[in-house]
């Protein structure tokens, strides 16, 4: 089982981005539960209704004062005999996308603390969603996932779990177009990207769309024992590996003498997987000097780097494998030649999630024909028919192959 590291949301202070109201990103955002469309006066963004994405469960608002429009509402699945309840969106096949599921309880159900229970994509296993500890502490939680629409078709469901006591929920999706150089050092067609974390170092306030135009999520990353820089230029990012922000770039962490400097980053203890980590570096000071910034990145005391000379027109530093555990320490060490202390501006990290397999193309359209025949299908019939197996489609025998086909 792989767990996805869930991050806060704040429910009273919004995410920092300003747009006109016809300026969107590229893709869906989607209010559950809500009837009407609506526009996140903070953000200037505008999310449609769930209906005609998925067709079970419940719809409900929350009486809570301050809450941003996509929590006040919320689909609740009540129904105990269902696998799996699945929203499922019309993809190009072969496409990237980031998915990000956002959850607030609310405790809409009368109960004090939330449900836990499973998400799945496709036909995999996510992760568990456990929204406890974010709900006590007054915040909404969200999950991320970057992965290829391996048909015409993404499906995007929950279900229950044996820990379940209560109806399983969701607040919001949001299913963002990404460009098809983006994140291609990875095997997609075997493994999806699980957002463990995406910051900007130095920086107040989270960065998002417009500035991301895929309105991916940098958080605001500061350590006390360092000192904060600001670039004194501009920067062009677009030819960047996985396209960062300018933003991103705006700011960065340092030390004000020439010596190594330590980052435990993320904060939060890492399975022990295999990642995806992206870091990137730009010179904060004028492009004329005359000086070099030249350090090694050690990751965990091994070498991910060496001699990096960083200059004003930024570099980005990835390892598409990379072994992670317990605590992450990034420790910059400046050359011994470099009268210039070390910084970091940004930095992500993706576990890789093993894909677990899908039903042969030919027989989901065969049966996803059939389910539109009926005017009543059971409720669990959307997303994958097969997979995960303790998640196929109620009356659905499936073969045991790797791509399994129907077989009754």
């Amino acid at each position: 089982m792989y767990v996805s590291i869930f991050l806060p949301w704040l429910l009273t202070i919004p995410f920092l981005v300003h747009s006109s109201p016809d300026q969107q990103p590229k893709g869906l955002l989607i209010n559950c539960g809500s009837d009407v469309k609506q526009t996140v006066k903070e953000t200037g963004l505008t999310y449609i209704p769930d209906d005609g994405f998925t067709f079970s469960g419940n719809k409900t608002s929350l009486d809570a004062k301050n809450l941003l429009p996509i929590l006040s509402t919320l689909r609740y699945f009540p129904d105990k005999v269902a696998r799996k309840y699945c929203y499922t969106f019309q993809a190009i096949k072969g496409s990237k996308y980031l998915v990000r599921t956002i959850y607030y309880y609310g405790g809409f159900d009368g109960g004090k603390e939330p449900p836990v229970f499973d998400q799945i994509v496709g036909g995999t296993k996510w992760s568990v969603v456990n929204t406890t500890e974010d709900y006590a502490n007054g915040l909404s939680s969200y999950y991320e996932i970057i992965l290829v629409a391996h048909i015409k078709t993404l499906s995007v469901c929950i279900a229950r779990n044996n820990q379940t006591v209560s109806s399983p929920f969701i607040s919001a999706i949001e299913v963002i177009s990404l460009d098809d150089s983006m994140y291609n050092s990875t095997d997609l067609g075997a493994y999806a990207l699980v957002t463990v974390a995406r910051s900007s170092f130095g920086n107040e306030d989270t960065i998002s769309f417009p500035e991301d135009p895929y309105y991916r999520l940098w958080q605001p990353f500061k350590d006390d024992s360092t000192d904060v820089v600001s670039s004194q230029s501009s920067i062009t990012t677009s030819e960047f590996w996985n396209k960062p922000p300018a933003e991103a770039f705006a700011t960065a962490i340092t030390m004000s003498t020439t010596k190594k400097l330590d980052v435990q980053w993320p904060l939060g203890l890492l399975p022990s997987t295999r990642y995806h980590v992206s870091l990137y570096f730009r010179d904060d000071r004028n492009s004329k000097t005359n000086t070099w910034r030249v350090f090694s990145i050690l990751v965990n005391g091994k070498t991910f780097y060496s001699n990096l000379n960083v200059t004003t027109d930024g570099v980005t530093v990835y390892a598409p494998n990379w072994p992670l555990s317990g605590k992450t320490l990034i420790s910059l060490i400046p050359d011994t030649k470099s009268s210039i202390a070390p910084l970091i501006n940004a930095g992500e990290i993706y576990q890789l999630m093993p894909l677990g397999g899908r039903t042969l193309p030919q027989d989901v359209m065969a049966m996803e024909e059939l389910a539109r025949g009926f005017d009543n299908p059971p409720l669990d019939w959307s997303g994958d028919p097969c997979l995960p197996r303790e998640n196929s489609w109620t009356g659905v025998s499936c073969s045991q192959e790797k791509m399994p086909r129907i077989i009754s």
